[in-house]
């Protein structure tokens, strides 16, 4: 959004997301700009590894950079949960301003990373293409890896229920590295570690699980226990709505390139995909991935017009 783009000439990514005044701002421009039902709060999924004591920062190539890998015993030993809270009470203002923004009109989403997800990126020590060391570390040095997940799912339940207390309406898990693991591994590298979050917090709000390129994993996914599943645009929306039970909803899935295309393509794509989910219930209109810098802001308008006037 321009209005975004104005914030950042002036500050960096880092200092808006942990200023809570200009995070709830950058929350709240695109449900001003386009009405949104819903806002998500404005933050990354790797504030966990640096409240744990593993700073992050954008590498000059691109890409995310770790201060260190956590790929060893020593290493480990470096991290901490104990300040979780203290680290992290930049969000809670931030969600705090943004639920009295929201009011009673709209929801306000939280969302943290699945605990593979930021795995990945402490054991590679940064962004990875491979994600072999964080899969070697599964493989070979079991006990080390059980160990960081469980620290990592400890700090994101504490994290949630900050989030919770603070004003959210609904979390969302982020599996975005879940697609990369072997069938036969992910529940063991990735689900058990989701359901032990979604089964802290699901008592107090609805729970979404997205694990992009894991629809092969339904049976898991299932088993996470949410009260709905993501989808990424690769999947038929409606066919992966009918392998799910009544109770779990869907949240998706057009592709987000197609908001670099023009308006019309944009109306016509939404509204076929609504008319695909016309019989079934439980549908959160959303794309199937992140909105990339360059969208067009008249494609979105498009998308969101398309289902304010579906029928």
């Amino acid at each position: 959004l321009p209005e975004y783009r104005e914030l950042r000439k002036e500050h960096t990514f880092h200092t808006l997301v942990k200023t809570p005044e200009l995070a709830c701002e950058v929350t709240m421009q695109p449900v001003r700009r386009y009405d949104m039902d819903a806002a998500i709060i404005f933050s990354d999924i790797l504030v966990i590894p640096e409240a744990l004591g593993q700073p992050y920062h954008f590498r000059e190539q691109g890409g995310i950079g770790m201060q260190f890998k956590v790929d060893c015993e020593e290493a480990f030993e470096k991290l901490s949960s104990k300040t979780v809270e203290d680290h992290l009470s930049y969000v809670t203002g931030a969600i705090r301003n943004a639920r009295k923004e929201c009011g009673d009109t709209k929801a306000l989403i939280g969302f943290g990373g699945s605990p593979w997800t930021l795995a990945t990126y402490m054991v590679e020590g940064g962004s990875s293409k491979t994600y072999h060391l964080a899969k070697q570390i599964f493989y070979r040095e079991r006990e080390l890896f059980d160990r960081l997940m469980e620290l990592i799912t400890e700090a994101t339940i504490r994290y949630f229920r900050m989030q919770i207390e603070a004003g959210a309406d609904v979390v969302q898990v982020f599996d975005s590295w879940g697609g990369v693991l072997a069938p036969d591994i992910f529940w063991d590298a990735s689900g058990k570690w989701i359901k032990k979050i979604v089964d802290a917090v699901k008592d107090d709000v609805p729970v979404i699980v997205f694990s992009k390129g894991a629809h092969g994993n339904i049976e898991e996914l299932v088993a996470t226990g949410p009260n709905a599943l993501g989808a990424d645009w690769t999947v038929k929306l409606p066919e992966f709505r009918r392998k799910l039970p009544d109770n779990i909803g869907v949240q998706g899935n057009l592709d987000p390139v197609l908001l670099l295309s023009n308006a019309d393509l944009m109306r016509d794509k939404t509204n076929a995909l609504l008319e695909s989910m016309r019989e079934l219930n439980g549908h959160i209109m959303n794309l199937g991935h992140g909105v990339s810098p360059d969208a067009k802001i008249e494609c979105v308008a498009a998308m969101v017009d398309a289902v304010r006037n579906f029928k």
